[in-house]
């Protein structure tokens, strides 16, 4: 199991973090200077950096010549300084000239083949898309059961689980299963309480995921193990749900099992399930006002969630 995004639950496994901090960045000034402006006046820079740094040298170097100052120095030089300019740019452009010669001879473009035509692919059936994930074809013939009429389809289905003494299955109409699916998307995650006689109730952590997208699946693990353990608790009762034969029979099959050995029965099991129809089913008047706050509040952490408000609306019918 995941752990929850809901605040009430994640506060007993995270303690808050830092939170990283930007620097805003300011916005620069862009000037508009054309490029052959802009490298003169590169150009230029690096000249008076390079004549700062070498100005000593160069002084004591027009005294040797005999010239009166710097400038005079640089104009006697003058000419055999752009002739060995010239013989750089013209060694350049030779090189440059040699490599692309060399690049043309050594790759010659050739446009690409045009596509060849391709047979349609033949794919297999697979039972599921995401391996370990049980869809209603690894129950029954999808194709013969879309055949079949719904009220005959229910009973296969019931009758397919009958002789599992730990199994649970349940046909749920088409309307019921989009309420159902609409709030478990919007609330994956609650509480709900299991009344054990003689001991008040014990409380139940469900999830819902939806590992497919013709499947859902709810997760029910007690609270206590799920605060011990957290993602690492295993669940003691599993329901999926099966949307394949939604479109074409208005139905949605509805299979799961309780764990042997866990402190849970198939009773259990299915008062789980009647609770998670109460609040996620479709409600009408005040009870569905009430369930769906308890919703709400649960999903945000809201600290009005009350657990005695919880019980009452699980018990009654």
């Amino acid at each position: 199991m995941k752990v929850p995004k809901n605040p009430s639950i994640r506060r007993l496994f995270f303690k808050p973090g830092l939170v990283p901090r930007f620097q805003q960045r300011r916005w620069a000034k862009v000037q508009d200077i054309r490029i052959n402006d802009a490298r003169f006046l590169a150009t230029q820079a690096t000249q008076e950096r390079v004549f700062e740094k070498y100005r000593d040298k160069l002084s004591r170097r027009a005294k040797e010549e005999g010239h009166h100052d710097v400038g005079s120095l640089r104009k006697a030089y003058e000419a055999k300084i752009e002739a060995l300019k010239n013989d750089a740019s013209l060694a350049s452009k030779k090189t440059l000239t040699k490599n692309t010669d060399e690049t043309t001879t050594q790759i010659p473009f050739s446009p690409p083949p045009p596509p060849e035509p391709q047979s349609p692919k033949v794919v297999a059936p697979k039972t599921s898309d995401v391996p370990g994930v049980k869809t209603l074809s690894s129950f029954i013939d999808l194709d013969k059961t879309k055949a079949l009429p719904p009220k005959e389809i229910e009973y296969i289905w019931r009758l397919r689980h009958a002789k599992d003494a730990n199994s649970l299955c349940a046909v749920i109409p088409g309307p019921t299963y989009a309420h159902l699916s609409l709030l478990a998307r919007k609330h994956p995650q609650f509480v709900l309480p299991v009344p054990r006689e003689g001991q008040g109730a014990e409380i139940h952590f469900l999830q819902w995921t939806f590992p497919h997208p013709d499947t859902a699946t709810v997760l029910f693990t007690q609270l206590a193990e799920y605060k011990l353990r957290g993602e690492y608790a295993s669940p003691h009762t599993t329901v999926s749900l099966h949307s394949e034969l939604l479109v074409p029979k208005g139905l949605v099959l509805a299979q799961g099992n309780v764990q042997d050995e866990r402190g849970m029965t198939v009773e259990d099991g299915r008062w789980l399930l009647m609770c998670l129809q109460k609040f996620y089913g479709p409600q009408a008047g005040e009870d569905g006002l009430r369930r769906r706050k308890l919703l709400e509040q649960f999903s945000n952490g809201d600290s009005g969630f009350s657990i005695q408000e919880l019980l009452d609306e699980a018990e009654r019918f």
